[in-house]
């Protein structure tokens, strides 16, 4: 007894020397980045001010989740991975995968109706556009990157390039031609997919770190490119007056022929922003179902056998040339369609739109889903893309830390505490285990544990 209770005091102690150590790193880190904010007065000078209580408040926040988790989550992880591997899931899980996808599917779908509902034609604009439409987008980037990632296991960090070639196509297009959406959304996905078969030629023979510091150079030339065609691109000005899609035709303006004056409605801009909604919804679906359908085929299960051992997939006969091209300029398409959707809701360009730090979104996104899983990456867009949107809702903050405090400055510090915690938790990702392409007599869930990386 003494013996146990002697273990929780050194535990205890251990824990809280921890915790002080991390509040006090932190108060080093964030005392120059927080602490301290310059500001200007009404002589244009800049003076130096403090920011102590959001500067301790943090600090305590660190300290305080450290000794959570040496006292908690620390001993939970460590006995999980006594435990033995399960292949099949637990009991619950079985009735929540029945019918959490067709449940996702009507609430994605119904969506619109919901808020607008809820928040009346005016106050609905925002939580449509903001909260689905933008969450949409990346979903649908998430899952185009998921085939060059998790299923053929390619690391590309420049991936944003190809959402930037479809971007710039569509508005160039149709700027200079005066081509409709409907023809320039294959078109530029179809260009995009050319840059990607031009960025696969280079790195055949890439693997791992070598093929991440390839691609992550040719996004920043397709981005250099961008702001120094000035002829071409406007340089960073960007490209504004872009046309909007059209319903068949009926745009969505004011005007005697517009979609309100048509059906009889009175104008609101809810009506636009709920027709680019449940267009991004259907080039969503599509990017899933063709994903889906292309991991069922030949060409899916050699992205999987070439994601699980290179060499192997040599011996068995199967053209890793071909392979490689094709996750590229398949995920390159997909990235094409999103970008000219991009294009022509913004109806404005600009290189400032396509930097690095969007490839790394999107890729956080696709590794804290799960690498391979469809259902995984479409949950970590929603929590990382809805939270940092959220962010912009928390104007209560204020109040405690007074009126020049802006939420949404901290939201990448926030954004990486949560993927720090998520690694911790789920290593492999939200969604570990797979259900296999191909199976006999019987499907099977595959464990994270019994295959490499968490992939199946």
């Amino acid at each position: 007894m003494q013996a146990g209770s002697q273990d929780r005091r050194v535990e205890l102690t251990r824990a809280l020397r921890d915790a002080g150590v991390t509040a006090l790193l932190a108060f080093g880190l964030f005392l120059p980045l927080i602490g301290f904010e310059t500001q200007q007065n009404i002589r244009n000078e800049l003076i130096l001010t403090t920011r102590l209580p959001l500067l301790f408040t943090i600090v305590a926040i660190v300290g305080v989740g450290r000794l959570v988790y040496s006292l908690a989550l620390d001993p939970w992880l460590k006995q999980r991975t006594m435990r033995p591997p399960q292949a099949t899931p637990s009991a619950w899980r079985a009735p929540v995968a029945k019918w959490f996808i067709p449940f996702s599917i009507g609430f994605v779908i119904a969506y619109p109706i919901i808020v607008v509902a809820i928040k009346g034609l005016g106050g609905a604009v925002k939580w449509v556009d903001n909260f689905g439409i933008q969450i949409l987008i990346y979903v649908m980037l998430g899952w185009g990157l998921n085939i060059v990632v998790g299923l053929a296991g390619l690391l590309d960090l420049g991936y944003v390039a190809f959402y930037a070639v479809g971007a710039y196509s569509y508005a160039l297009l149709a700027k200079t031609f005066g081509f409709s959406f409907w023809i320039l959304l294959p078109l530029a996905g179809l260009l995009s997919s050319f840059w990607g078969i031009l960025l696969g030629f280079p790195v055949l023979r890439l693997r791992g770190d070598y093929l991440a510091i390839v691609t992550l150079a040719f996004g920043e030339i397709i981005r250099i490119v961008l702001i120094n065609w000035v002829d071409l691109t406007n340089g960073y000005a960007g490209i504004s007056g872009i046309p909007r899609p059209t319903f068949f035709g009926i745009s969505f303006n004011a005007n005697d022929d517009g979609f309100a004056a048509v059906f009889g409605l009175e104008f609101s801009p809810i009506y636009r922003t709920i027709f680019l909604y449940y267009l991004i919804l259907a080039l969503a679906f599509l990017t899933a179902f063709v994903t889906v359908r292309l991991r069922r085929l030949p060409v899916g299960r050699a992205w999987e056998a070439l994601r699980e051992d290179e060499i192997a997939c040599r011996s068995l006969g199967i053209n890793t040339t071909n392979t490689k091209l094709t996750a590229f300029a398949m995920g390159a398409m997909f990235a094409g369609f999103a970008g000219s959707f991009f294009a022509a809701r913004q109806g404005f360009v600009s290189p400032e739109s396509f930097t690095f730090l969007e490839s790394a979104t999107i890729l956080s996104i696709v590794v804290l889903g799960g690498m391979g899983s469809q259902i995984g990456v479409a949950i970590a867009a929603i929590v990382m893309i809805g939270g940092t949107e959220i962010m912009r809702e928390l104007d209560f903050l204020k109040q405690i830390f007074g009126s020049a405090f802006d939420p949404t400055q901290y939201r990448m510090l926030l954004f990486g505490f949560a993927m720090v915690l998520i690694m911790i938790w789920k290593p492999r990702g939200l969604i570990s285990s797979r259900d296999p392409s191909v199976f006999l007599k019987e499907r099977k869930s595959i464990s994270s544990d019994l295959v490499k990386e968490g992939h199946g």
